[in-house]
């Protein structure tokens, strides 16, 4: 599904006006929903590593990170963007070649759209992380969705977010119930309405900072815990400072 030049649109899109402020919202919705994850010497693998976007976040945010991609081209973009700070790895969601347990966390953000086994990589990604898992879906009840698809009939658009596979919230907790088994889930989205609406204007910004049921953004985020624990209520920036006046 991904062609060579799928790494440069993938940056170039990140780049315009709209993909700015959409990475900006994905971004805060990430770190509201992990806000309770540790972060020293906790060990963090994104499956799908992309070009590594969201890994350099996870990076600066203390955790060791690890990443993990299908396509080459990607990685190329992946190493660049990190350096050193990475550790990358070429191979498939389906497959990892990784140890049981072997990390502490893994993120999947927008991956399960593009596999042929999403649930042998939730089970994959279930298998290698010991304590939790982050599973960011293109949610297909949001009017951003149902708007591309009414480009596509009218216009003939096609691309690949249009051959993507893309989520409800129900789908893809039936899917973390049926592999995984029960477990406690944490969801939200962001970005409501199309793709036109996310700018920074006065009340387009106000809409699309808040976070939402996970039913109404285009882009749904969804913890779930690996072990019986209640997660840190409050978010790490206000944990760091009540210690620092401490």
């Amino acid at each position: 599904m991904f062609t060579p030049d799928a790494a440069d649109n993938y940056e170039r899109w990140f780049q315009t006006v709209q993909g700015r402020f959409a990475l900006e919202q994905e971004k805060k919705l990430i770190q509201r929903l992990i806000a309770g994850w540790p972060r020293r010497r906790q060990s963090l693998l994104e499956i799908g590593c992309g070009t590594g976007i969201f890994l350099e976040m996870f990076w600066e945010s203390g955790f060791d990170v690890y990443g993990i991609d299908s396509s080459k081209s990607m990685l190329r973009k992946a190493r660049e963007r990190l350096g050193q700070k990475a550790d990358l790895h070429l191979g498939r969601g389906e497959c990892l070649p990784f140890e049981t347990n072997e990390f502490d966390f893994a993120v999947m953000i927008t991956l399960l759209e593009f596999c042929r086994d999403p649930g042998q990589v939730l089970n994959e990604a279930g298998r290698v992380a010991r304590k939790g898992l982050l599973i960011c879906f293109l949610n297909k009840n949001s009017l951003y969705h149902f708007n591309r698809k009414l480009l596509r009939l009218w216009y003939g658009e096609d691309g690949l977010l249009i051959r993507a596979r893309w989520y409800s919230y129900w789908e893809v907790k039936k899917l973390v119930n049926e592999t995984l088994g029960p477990k406690k889930t944490y969801t939200r989205s962001v970005l409501p309405g199309t793709g036109i609406m996310w700018q920074n204007r006065l009340f387009m910004k106000c809409l699309n900072k808040k976070l939402w049921p996970p039913i109404m953004g285009a882009f749904t985020g969804m913890r779930v815990d690996l072990i019986d624990r209640d997660p840190l209520t409050t978010p790490l920036p206000a944990r760091v400072k009540s210690e620092a006046k401490a």
